[in-house]
């Protein structure tokens, strides 16, 4: 029996599918643009609301400390409102917009990989033309495309539900500065103890964020492959974790080390235009800056691909594909078969049910 590598297979379906790595690429750089482009504008337009006074400007060409301090708290006086809710609004824009472009550039890429390993499992069966009826015609009944229609609603549930976890992580966070925040008091002031309670804290906050979105993005596949609701999706991926542990924390691991390898190699690339601050314009060293940002987003976005399509290989794929045919029948002739058993001495004691007659 060959042994299919959930791992190995997911990189080669990004390999050989390179409009898949391009696909999840241009729905999150698309969100990511239209995030930095909403930000720019956000900050001119605030920024140019506010009223800057004479005196407020001769206390900012001083660059004593504390008179600027107290010309910068003279112009956000009366604004910081305007800005908090502008802020909520464009966060929520954001919200809605993200939610929908995950939606349908999840279900674009899962079709693909759907389609792409459902006719990689119907080769291989038929080349090997092996195994049980029940699971050939598993196998063709997913290759023809029978799945439920409309998954897209629960594919928004599911991003809504992502993007709520978000939200309450970042109130847990808060919740956790505020709790660590009683250990210290003005009258007795440690924040040391404080920002010593909040990492644990903190830590508990992301690691229950992290895994509940891991969770919900996982349900995602079986959203699309079954078109179910998004509990039913959720449930499917439970038992699909349960069932096969081993499989997908492999994939979950190797392309996890292949991510934080990604990381390095970029942090480290980073380092090489800030050695040249002094040498060369900034603008340049700014360029270098992005350029190799924008490589590192693109390597993780391809990482994600192959991560997501081994996820799909080891729902789609059988544990392991066999090898050879399957053994021919008997060639002994049906005619032949009452005359060999008439033949047959029933009496000896070797051939009797019966124990130790022998």
């Amino acid at each position: 029996m060959a042994r299919v590598s959930p791992t190995l297979e997911g990189f080669r379906a990004a390999f050989r599918r390179p409009s898949l790595g391009f696909a999840e690429i241009a729905w999150r750089w698309t969100f990511g643009f239209s995030t930095v482009a909403l930000f720019v504008f956000y900050c001119i337009e605030y920024l140019d609301t506010l009223p800057v006074s004479n005196a407020d400007s001769v206390l900012l060409a001083t660059r004593q400390p504390a008179l600027v301090g107290r010309a910068i708290a003279h112009i956000l006086r009366g604004s910081l409102n305007r800005a908090v809710l502008a802020a909520s609004l464009a966060a929520l824009a954001l919200s809605i917009l993200w939610i929908i472009a995950a939606s349908f550039g999840r279900l674009a890429t899962v079709r693909a990989l759907l389609d792409y390993f459902r006719g990689d499992a119907a080769h291989h069966v038929s080349a090997a033309a092996a195994g049980d009826s029940a699971e050939q015609e598993s196998v063709s009944a997913r290759s023809n495309g029978a799945t439920k229609p409309r998954p897209i609603r629960a594919l928004l549930d599911l991003n809504f539900l992502r993007a709520a976890v978000v939200l309450a992580m970042t109130l847990a966070l808060g919740g956790a500065a505020i709790l660590a925040g009683f250990a210290s008091s003005r009258a007795n002031p440690r924040p040391g103890l404080a920002f010593t309670l909040f990492l644990p804290l903190a830590g508990l906050v992301c690691m229950a964020g992290w895994a509940l979105n891991w969770w919900l993005s996982l349900a995602g596949i079986f959203a699309v492959r079954d078109g179910e609701s998004a509990a039913d999706a959720l449930s499917a991926a439970v038992a699909f974790f349960r069932e096969r542990t081993g499989a997908v924390l492999a994939v979950s691991t190797w392309t996890g080390l292949a991510h934080v390898v990604a990381f390095s190699v970029a942090t480290t690339a980073v380092s090489f235009p800030l050695a040249f601050v002094q040498i060369l314009p900034w603008r340049l060293v700014l360029a270098g800056i992005i350029l190799v940002t924008l490589a590192y987003f693109a390597v993780a976005d391809w990482l994600y691909t192959a991560r997501l399509a081994g996820y799909v290989c080891i729902a789609e794929m059988p544990d392991a594909l066999p090898e050879v045919l399957s053994l021919p029948p008997a060639t002994l002739p049906t005619g032949n078969v009452a005359a060999v058993e008439a033949s047959m001495d029933r009496d000896e004691p070797i051939l009797s049910d019966a124990p130790n007659l022998a």
